[in-house]
């Protein structure tokens, strides 16, 4: 598992190792807490060396390296964008036979929150962040249609033990969810190449998520569970009309300068 030290892989770190009890973490640097039981070994994603060397002997990864948020054009390049590229080609080299990679919800976040969406929509995403994981699922797909890697992408919501605004009523992913999504990645036997979102039972979502469901896909964690915190911490928040519009929220009117007047005229298209 790539991304050990960030904020989900942390928290993966307590709830993967009883499924799969010889996991190596990899991360640019070791977490701070890192156990002595827990096998780790560094690696800086940009340099395709580093990720032959985490992959070697390796058969399957759960890819959630990288840069987390909106960052400038460099950080996203080298973190996301060649890094995802070395990931999947060092995977390749070292015959991993199954990737499980991070995507996200920005790759589609200037949807509006009225329109419901599939898998299988263009992509629309809300920033340079979005972009990279737009790019890594092409990469994926790449991988998966000519090279035979079996690699399933998560359009990951909001991951945490509880929604914490009326926009994540919609996107709420319980990790032990996430949990189940990335085991259907690594070990169903109908993987190629699929693309899921990464949510739980949410009954507000605008994503169709029918496929995963297919696949065996049954979600623990409800958000309409969590609806009165939500909504008490969404009446804290200050007006977004560019972000309370659009499913990818503040990252769609960070940097924002287009012609709001419009925004409901071009979405119709």
């Amino acid at each position: 598992m790539t991304g050990a030290s960030g904020g989900i892989g942390t928290r993966l770190r307590k709830l993967l190792p009883p499924i799969y009890p010889d996991l190596l973490l990899s991360d640019i640097k070791p977490p701070a807490d890192l156990g002595a039981n827990e096998q780790f070994k560094a690696a800086d994603l940009a340099d395709l060396a580093q990720c032959e060397a985490i992959c070697e002997g390796v058969d399957g990864i759960i890819h959630f390296g990288g840069y987390s948020v909106e960052g400038t054009w460099d950080q996203i390049l080298q973190a996301n964008i060649i890094g995802g590229y070395n990931l999947f080609e060092a995977a390749y080299r070292k015959g991993v036979k199954r990737v499980v990679f991070a995507s996200s919800n920005h790759a589609v976040g200037f949807y509006p929150r009225h329109h419901k969406i599939g898998t299988d929509v263009m992509p629309r995403p809300d920033g340079r962040y979005g972009v990279s994981k737009v790019f890594g699922e092409a990469v994926g797909a790449l991988y998966a249609d000519k090279h035979g890697l079996k690699v399933t992408c998560l359009r990951i919501g909001n991951f945490g033990d509880m929604p914490l605004d009326q926009r994540r009523l919609s996107i709420w992913l319980k990790p032990d969810d996430l949990v189940q999504l990335c085991r259907i990645g690594l070990e169903h036997p109908d993987i190629h190449f699929e693309i899921f979102y990464g949510a739980s039972l949410n009954e507000r979502a605008w994503w169709d998520n029918s496929r995963a469901y297919e696949l065996g896909y049954r979600p623990t964690g409800r958000a309409e569970d969590f609806r009165e915190h939500a909504m008490a911490e969404q009446a804290k928040l200050k007006p977004d009309p560019v972000g309370d519009y659009f499913q990818g929220g503040a990252f769609c009117s960070m940097e924002f300068d287009a012609d709001p007047s419009r925004i409901i005229d071009w979405t119709k298209r």
